[in-house]
């Protein structure tokens, strides 16, 4: 470009946007609303929207260092996919010239941004963290000005189960001391995205816009509020991001951006009360002898009439939710993403997705729910293991329902030789399968399952084992919200609404409130305590984070682990002994002396009592003992 050329170039830019141009288009978005220079892929897809957009042409008007690969255009008249590659562009406002016949129509600009410092190099959710599960909407009502909203359908029902209640990113916010407090290290969050539906919105999974938070919960800046906030906690933020479903109330659903943007779309379209539904059989996927049909069946399927299902075998699709997943981590500062609904959308798009993030992203973490009991399931998805049919995940960790639901069933089962503890244990054992047990996250109960509490039989000691396992176990530990003051649920089949019923406290009017201690019983308060100890132990204890484990066939209704960490400037041994016996019973230590070494006594973590281990330790009732081990 010469000299002369650069003096005029921005005359003529003035010029040719302020020329007579024909109607603008109406009803005119981009998304993803902005991107960063430097990012390690340097390719960027727009979907652009707007009324007769399609018969349109887009021109690159004003750039630097950013190339104009394609523009596709749709199926749809009022969708075009337009194709960047971003590998020299530097930070700066884009132009795009519309144009319809030659003619100009509007121009509108597209901003590159600049990437805060370390970005890539962001540290995931890992062992020594506690992630804490919150439902948004039934945490804490931080903005009661927020409740409702003109543009959106449901209003707010407290006295409906079902309804939406208030919850908001601002009681979040808010409640940050407290978690600290407790212990807590990550939150993860049920999704915040705007849910515009008629009914039963408030658990956020039926997404009607990828890219801004529902107004009843916030806005998109204070969603970046809260995330930088809790960094001067010491907390990370890790989204709920769904990628298999949608909301109904998605304005694609009028209008879809391709002909194959859902699956079941044509069927759909020719009738909406056609719809195939997902068979749940999720091993359809992995299963050697399966067919094709069944396959398609599962992965394709919707799981409501409200919830269709997005195709990602349509690459416009794929792009979309991969940047969509990007942008979130890059706009929030994010530590870690929560996949729903794992195993459900397409595996080989689950693959290109995984990878992308964690390209992007080398010490970032994505945890996957693949809700099964059976390890060999959850083992496939998980990065690193060597899949008989060569398929290859890049997500590192998974939910670890296999030991949950074991651990759940062993606390409450009848100790006898088959039954009880022992199963517990012989799960544990199953972690061969695994490419790295230690990345998976394991969790006490979760938004989807009936309260821990409950299920323990409301059982204070037994409830107290639960929770020390999981906290004291070679995984990452996660715990739902309102479980450290024991928040009740019916217990058999599903029952979300009341799962997710209000945190004691969230709300003006609560008679009891977890955060001043008001009117909570003696046991809640015992639970909290308990808790607050727990969290905060773990949370220095290298030999929980990062040792070793070691554990002893279960006799007698007792139950010992061991957590070691040794290194040559640190040393720190743990025993930790469950015990199901409802009167005293002795424990003999000689069969301990592998782990007990050369230690002379043990501190228990909960009463501080010292304990010589020259000699049988009594086990006054049923509970749980933590020792820190000492010469």
């Amino acid at each position: 470009m010469t000299d002369q050329f650069k003096l005029a170039y921005p005359l003529l830019i003035s010029l040719l946007f302020s020329a007579p141009v024909a109607s603008e288009v109406s009803s005119f978005s981009v998304e993803p609303e902005s991107w960063w220079a430097g990012m390690h892929n340097s390719q960027l897809q727009l979907l652009v929207y707007g009324d007769n957009i399609a018969n349109k042409q887009i021109r690159l008007a004003q750039a630097n260092g950013v190339k104009l690969i394609d523009v596709h255009q749709s199926s749809s008249d009022n969708h075009l996919f337009v194709d960047l590659d971003l590998a020299n562009a530097n930070p700066q406002m884009l132009t795009f010239a519309i144009y319809d016949n030659d003619k100009l129509v509007q121009h509108f600009d597209y901003p590159i941004l600049a990437r805060e410092p370390g970005s890539r190099d962001r540290q995931g959710f890992s062992n020594k963290d506690v992630i804490y599960l919150i439902t948004p909407d039934r945490f804490v009502n931080g903005n009661p000005d927020n409740d409702n909203h003109p543009d959106m359908l449901e209003k707010v029902n407290r006295a409906d189960k079902d309804g939406r209640h208030g919850g908001d990113i601002m009681g979040i916010r808010k409640s940050l001391p407290y978690l600290s407090e407790l212990g807590v290290t990550q939150l993860w969050i049920n999704p915040l995205l705007e849910n515009n539906q008629q009914k039963y919105s408030y658990h956020g999974y039926s997404t009607t816009d990828f890219y801004n938070i529902d107004p009843r919960l916030g806005s998109n800046e204070e969603y970046k509020s809260l995330v930088e906030e809790a960094k001067q906690f010491g907390i990370g933020i890790i989204k709920d991001v769904i990628v298999n479903h949608m909301g109904s109330g998605h304005r694609w659903m009028a209008d879809f951006p391709t002909s194959t943007w859902i699956n079941g779309q044509q069927q759909w379209q020719q009738n909406p009360s056609d719809i195939l539904y997902t068979s749940h059989r999720r091993t359809t996927v992995q299963d050697p002898y399966a067919l094709k049909s069944d396959r398609a069946e599962f992965e394709n399927g919707w799981f409501t009439d409200t919830m269709p299902d997005m195709n990602q075998h349509d690459q416009f699709m794929a792009n979309y939710l991969i940047q969509n997943s990007i942008w979130w981590v890059e706009y929030a500062g994010l530590s870690g993403i929560r996949e729903d609904t794992y195993s459900y959308a397409d595996k080989t798009f689950l693959t290109r997705w995984s990878k992308a993030i964690m390209d992007e992203y080398p010490n970032f973490n994505i945890v996957g729910e693949e809700w099964t009991a059976n390890p060999i399931t959850v083992s496939y998805w998980q990065a690193g293991k060597q899949n008989a049919d060569g398929y290859v995940s890049h997500t590192p960790s998974m939910m670890d329902f296999p030991l949950y639901e074991e651990m759940i069933k062993s606390l409450t089962d009848k100790e006898d030789w088959g039954s009880g503890l022992i199963t517990l244990y012989e799960m544990l054992a199953n972690d061969v399968i695994y490419a790295k047990p230690t990345d998976l996250v394991l969790f006490e109960g979760n938004h989807d399952t009936n309260r821990l509490y409950s299920l323990m039989g409301e059982d204070l000691a037994t409830y107290k084992m639960a929770m020390t396992y999981v906290m004291t176990s070679n995984r990452i530990p996660q715990m739902f919200y309102g479980t450290e003051v024991l928040m009740t649920s019916p217990t058999k089949d599903r029952n979300d609404g009341l799962v997710r019923s209000d945190f004691p406290g969230g709300w003006p009017t609560d008679k009891a409130n977890v955060f001043d201690q008001t009117n909570l019983t003696p046991d809640q308060l015992d639970a909290l305590t308990f808790n607050k100890t727990l969290l905060n132990f773990r949370k220095n204890s290298l030999a929980i984070q990062q040792g070793t484990l070691s554990h002893y066939v279960p006799k007698d209704g007792v139950y010992v682990q061991a957590r070691r960490y040794q290194k040559s400037d640190k040393n720190e041994d743990i025993l930790i002994i469950y015990n199901k016996n409802e009167n005293a019973v002795e424990l003999d230590l000689n069969r301990f002396s592998e782990v007990l070494s050369q230690h002379t006594s043990g501190v228990e973590l909960f009463s501080q009592h010292s304990y010589s281990l020259d000699k049988p330790l009594t086990l006054q009732e049923k509970g749980v003992i933590i020792l820190s081990l000492s010469n």
